[in-house]
């Protein structure tokens, strides 16, 4: 494990104790580091909110609202779920140790404390809390070299985000599990990064596309799996980038997956991609209406293509293109 200075973080300590807090906090300004104390759960909750810090040291029995309600919404937050929380307790028996797990804590301490046990344990979880900041500051920059590959033209502009809301929306609608939503969004706002090695040519080409040009658009996929795949915080998303243009039937790309073998939430991903794809302007030819497009997805479903039960959910969610469509022309290219 490699050497990180943690002095100079922020560490919150909620008790209710004066005694308790006061003692922490001393021992952990003398360690370096910046401490705020609250003495409630929901003071603490109005701390985190105001001025997230990197630590919390968190008593169990407080008024207005105890340690573990707090650990609880801390850790079902997505703005906080990696903060790291340390439950302070003086009960020793095995199930307050369970209800700390329970509710999400990082790890957890028994009063009376020694003193470079509590430092030693604060030092690891800064470690650790400093090397999911560094994934975390890497995968963003993922995320805005996305949009900046979308923002270089103005047919696909916006487009994974309307893919985003869209792929929500339906998953949903559907009841995919929440746990699962979060992944979706992200692979969704992801799903196209590998468009960043297609020439700019090939993608605005105002005209059908070639075989050759075709083969050099299909490689987006496996392409944007190259990126992501050495990143651990976003190693979960390679399906949604690597599978988003498979087919039920096993014609699609790169892996002609069947069916089942798809995953739910990329087969939600695809149905929502082909509709933005068909109601957006594209340099081929102009946006479908909105009846069309739904008229395309149930034929694609027909064929074989998207799931034909999730595109039946989405025809009868209400969905309406973002931006709204303008006059058909005749189709000349390929939606990929």
């Amino acid at each position: 494990m490699r050497t990180i200075d943690t002095k100079g973080k922020h560490v919150l300590v909620v008790d209710d104790d004066p005694s308790v807090g006061a003692f922490l906090e001393h021992i952990l300004v003398n360690e370096g580091y910046r401490v705020s104390r609250a003495h409630d759960g929901r003071d603490a909750l109005v701390a985190v909110e105001n001025q997230p810090p990197d630590l919390i040291l968190l008593d169990v029995n407080m008024p207005n609202m105890g340690g573990f309600e707090v650990c609880k919404q801390i850790k079902a937050d997505p703005a906080t779920s990696l903060l790291p929380v340390v439950i302070v307790t003086g009960e020793s028996d095995f199930e307050a140790r369970l209800q700390a797990w329970d509710v999400g804590a990082d790890d957890l301490l028994s009063k009376p404390f020694q003193v470079i046990e509590v430092l030693t344990r604060c030092r690891s979880l800064l470690h650790m809390k400093h090397l999911i900041d560094e994934l975390d500051s890497t995968a963003s920059v993922l995320f805005a070299l996305a949009r900046t590959l979308e923002a270089k033209s103005r047919y696909t502009q916006g487009h994974s985000e309307r893919v985003t809301r869209h792929a929500l929306a339906l998953a949903q609608q559907i009841g995919l599990p929440s746990v699962e939503l979060e992944t979706l969004r992200r692979g969704s706002l992801l799903h196209d990064i590998g468009k960043i090695s297609t020439p700019d040519m090939i993608l605005d080409k105002p005209a059908r596309l070639t075989p050759s040009e075709m083969d050099i658009v299909k490689r987006h996929p496996l392409e944007g799996v190259r990126m992501i795949e050495p990143l651990r915080s976003t190693r979960d998303l390679v399906p949604y980038i690597r599978w988003h243009h498979e087919r039920m039937d096993g014609g699609g790309y790169p892996d002609g997956l069947f069916g089942g073998s798809i995953p739910l939430a990329v087969r939600v991903l695809s149905v929502a991609d082909v509709y933005d794809a068909l109601s957006s302007e594209r340099s081929y030819r102009a946006s479908l209406a909105h009846e069309e497009c739904l008229q395309i997805l149930r034929a694609d479903a027909a064929s074989g293509g998207l799931d034909p039960e999730l595109v039946k959910v989405f025809c009868e969610m209400g969905v309406h293109p973002e931006p709204p469509s303008q006059t058909k022309e005749e189709q000349v290219g390929c939606d990929v």
